[in-house]
């Protein structure tokens, strides 16, 4: 048996998302987001759901830190939702939902557990969408209004900020497929949403530094490595290009500066606006970046696939399937992420902010679930990244998705990533194998495999 012992001190947490989890939709002042009014529409989400009530968690919250203590976790990673502090997005704060994350932020730290804390996890408020949302200039001012309201209040005890979750999602999920909330398919609107969210970052990240407070904030990435299909040079090209778009994007103006000039070349005209001084704002300097992974995926050119011209699909790991997602197994792309990241930008610290899976859960008579997929997938996963750290990667932390099953967007409720199994009629916890197993290497601050 091989025993992978990590740093001293690496924070193991869970993660979880405003939306995904707190229900309460319309209580206490909140106002209506993006995500309220995707799922009131019909045929957007699987059999009609919505994150109405979702895991309660806005409810039993006391209750769901207990069980992250349960299971020995040293951080959890939450998000903020905007409406709830600033039901119309801006203007009026709303003080029962500023006080609810008061109330989380303490419990959480009574309990040892460090609070990390999301400020945009995709749930815009629908006031600001109705006057343009992410590609109007505006909601760049009122994201860093809502910043600077959530660092008074909360920054003097939350150690770890970050401005955005997966803006790839946001801009191309949301305003150019059309599949995510606000359901727009333009591709220019997207690509002018990336510019904006990250012109909102680095003014929040100005605000966070002009307040003088004493923890840390950064960005959260969802990235994937690529490879070309085959050696043919179209294929290469084509690779290329959907890690410019996807990755690169956000990467190199955070990082460098710039836009990745290649694909601001194939955009032409759906290349965004951008204003003197912008680049200089985006590329603030960041104390840690956040990096989601869940799978790797095949590159190929195709004449027929829209303005990028290409298509891409996960691809496995030998021997191993896919999740319940149906998305390929490929644990080591982790480990290729992590150090191309720290290769190319050298960021000080480098937290895996998300990564788990999707398995199909059959709780006994008790309501356990012994899902031994689950942990074999994430075995795989933090194996990968122990290597990186061998590998010099300055990895200081790693949180699983999720800590409990919840709304899984688009997806509704037929989706289940968590390592706490959810009763969605008595919103009942129980915690899966794959918890259990997580305490406990938690406790040893090792991998035994």
């Amino acid at each position: 048996m091989t025993t992978r012992v990590y740093p001293d001190g690496f924070l193991w947490g869970a993660a979880t998302a405003a939306y995904q989890v707190e229900g309460a939709w319309n209580e206490d002042g909140k106002g209506e987001s993006i995500w309220d009014r995707f799922c009131h529409l019909p045929y957007r989400v699987r059999d009609g759901d919505t994150g109405d009530v979702a895991c309660d968690h806005y409810h039993r919250w006391a209750e769901d830190v207990a069980l992250m203590r349960s299971l020995g976790l040293k951080t959890y990673r939450l998000s903020l939702s905007w409406p709830r502090i600033l039901p119309e997005g801006r203007g009026r704060v709303n003080e029962p939902g500023l006080g609810f994350y008061d109330r989380l932020v303490d419990r959480l730290l009574e309990a040892g557990i460090q609070p990390n804390v999301t400020l945009n996890h995709w749930d815009l408020p629908q006031a600001i969408q109705d006057v343009g949302g992410w590609p109007n200039r505006d909601t760049v001012g009122w994201f860093t209004e809502y910043a600077q309201v959530a660092f008074e209040r909360l920054g003097d005890r939350v150690p770890m900020w970050a401005t955005h979750n997966e803006p790839m999602v946001i801009a191309y999920l949301g305003y150019h497929a059309g599949i995510f909330a606000p359901g727009i398919s333009d591709l220019s609107q997207a690509v002018q949403t990336v510019h904006h969210l990250l012109l909102s970052h680095g003014r929040a990240v100005q605000a966070y530094r002009g307040g003088g407070y004493p923890g840390k904030i950064g960005i959260v990435l969802n990235i994937s490595p690529y490879q070309p299909a085959s050696d043919d040079e179209a294929d290469r090209a084509a690779c290329e290009r959907i890690d410019q778009l996807y990755t690169r994007i956000f990467s190199e103006p955070l990082f460098n500066g710039r836009y990745p000039e290649p694909l601001m070349t194939w955009l032409g005209p759906h290349a965004p606006q951008i204003a003197d001084g912008d680049l200089e704002v985006i590329q603030q300097a960041i104390d840690f970046l956040g990096v989601n992974y869940y799978n790797k995926s095949a590159v190929a050119f195709d004449s027929e696939a829209g303005v990028i011209k290409l298509r891409a699909w996960n691809i496995s790991a030998p021997g191993l399937g896919t999740t319940d997602m149906g998305w390929g197994i490929y644990p080591d792309g982790l480990r290729e992420v992590l150090v191309d990241v720290e290769t190319r930008y050298h960021v000080p610290e480098i937290y895996v902010t998300e990564n788990g899976c999707a398995a199909v859960d059959v709780p006994d008579g008790t309501g356990s679930v012994d899902d031994r997929d689950r942990i074999e997938f994430l075995r795989g996963h933090f194996r990968a990244a122990h290597q990186a750290i061998e590998e010099g990667v300055p990895l200081q932390g790693y949180y699983v998705w999720s800590l409990m099953d919840n709304f899984e967007w688009t997806r509704g409720y037929a989706k289940r990533f968590g390592i706490v199994r959810v009763d969605y009629e008595t919103q009942e916890r129980t915690p899966k194998a794959s918890a259990l197993w997580y305490r406990d290497l938690i406790a040893r601050n090792a991998l035994e495999d």
